[in-house]
């Protein structure tokens, strides 16, 4: 199914989650190239003092980035939105995404992202006077949010109908309240309340962990397209995995070793560029430790890892890792397929994750 956002034909509709801290220009680049139709950055804070600080800096590099290039924004007042929004266009973004579903106590607090779903007036203001600053420069806008902020307040059909008119031009529901944070059960029948209730486009998100999982939510809700956020953490193939099953029906092999010791180098040394040697080899542990969580000697290996302090051994020590591994097995290991569910039992479907924004 082709997903249109404004001018851009996305190309699938199997998209990237924003996950702080995980979904950075390498980490986009990478879920591009094996599969995802589409990919949002990182939150970018609309706060004009904060612009200039190294963390947002690295979140609005788009260098090399095929496009479209769409970039998060947030916060709490809709001049900030509007003037944030230009500042990214002006940087390379190509659409602007309003984050309404972060949890994060830390957003929350300052009543930004999942926050803004309790004031419905100030959520409608910020969509509308984003939409209005992107529009002299053909930027269009889009906007990701929860069903609500709790059980007894779940008020996303009310708010997507105003966001239409408002001028967004695609919604992202992830099936959770803000007050579950990340806990329990996903639920699609919000979500599907949504996409009956507007017409632009809708993503599903939470708890999209296997191609037949994806099918299953697309065909309860009818969205257009579904989200995968953390199950694409060590696993970025799941993108091809989703599209290729949604189009033939068939389930890919499991990649190959030497596949997966590629990629993974290549992210490493994207990464190592990004951030530099000190930070680099920190915050590419993560990365690290996702890839090798299930494979053999897979715990041995990341408690070796973590202690490494230079880039250099650290990339050393992965592709040697991989590369023993390879002789051992020619594929990773498959993984089980998920229960398939559909009509109201999507409600109930089993939950392995879902994204951090």
């Amino acid at each position: 199914m082709s997903v249109h956002i404004g001018p851009y034909t996305l190309a699938n509709n199997v998209f990237v989650a924003p996950m702080a801290g995980v979904t950075d220009r390498p980490f986009r680049q990478l879920c591009k190239a094996l599969g995802a139709g589409y990919a949002v950055s990182e939150m970018v804070t609309s706060r004009k003092d904060l612009w200039d600080s190294l963390k947002t800096s690295r979140r609005a590099n788009h260098a090399g980035e095929p496009g479209p290039i769409s970039v998060q924004i947030a916060g709490t007042e809709a001049p900030m939105m509007a003037e944030a929004a230009v500042y990214n266009i002006e940087r390379g973004a190509q659409i602007i995404d309003i984050n309404m579903g972060c949890p994060a106590k830390k957003v929350c607090n300052k009543w930004a992202g999942s926050a803004l779903m309790q004031n419905e007036p100030l959520a409608v203001e910020i969509a509308a006077a984003v939409v209005e600053a992107a529009a002299p420069h053909g930027v269009p806008v889009t906007l990701k949010m929860r069903t609500g902020w709790s059980d007894d307040h779940k008020n996303a059909v009310q708010l997507a109908r105003q966001f239409e008119q408002a001028g967004i031009q695609m919604l992202t529901v992830h099936g959770r309240t803000r007050e579950q944070g990340y806990r329990g059960l996903a639920e699609y029948d919000t979500i599907r309340a949504v996409k009956q209730a507007v017409s632009v486009p809708v993503v599903a998100n939470g708890d999209i962990t296997s191609p037949a999982k994806a099918r299953d939510v697309l065909a309860f809700t009818g969205a257009d397209a579904v989200m995968v956020g953390r199950a694409a953490q060590g696993r970025p193939w799941i993108f091809r995995e989703i599209v290729h099953f949604l189009q033939t029906g068939e389930l890919l092999a499991p990649p190959l070793v030497a596949e997966l010791r590629r990629h993974l180098l290549e992210h490493l040394q994207d990464h190592y560029a990004l951030y530099g040697e000190s930070t680099g080899v920190r915050s590419a542990r993560k990365h690290i430790a996702w890839y090798v969580r299930d494979l053999p000697g897979g715990d041995a290996f990341r408690r070796e890892m973590n202690v490494i302090e230079n880039s250099a051994a650290q990339w050393q020590a992965v592709a040697d890792y991989l590369l023993a591994l390879g002789q051992q097995m020619d594929r990773l290991p498959g993984m089980a397929p998920a229960p398939e569910a559909s009509g109201s039992a999507m409600a109930q479907a089993t939950t392995m994750s879902d994204d951090f924004v």
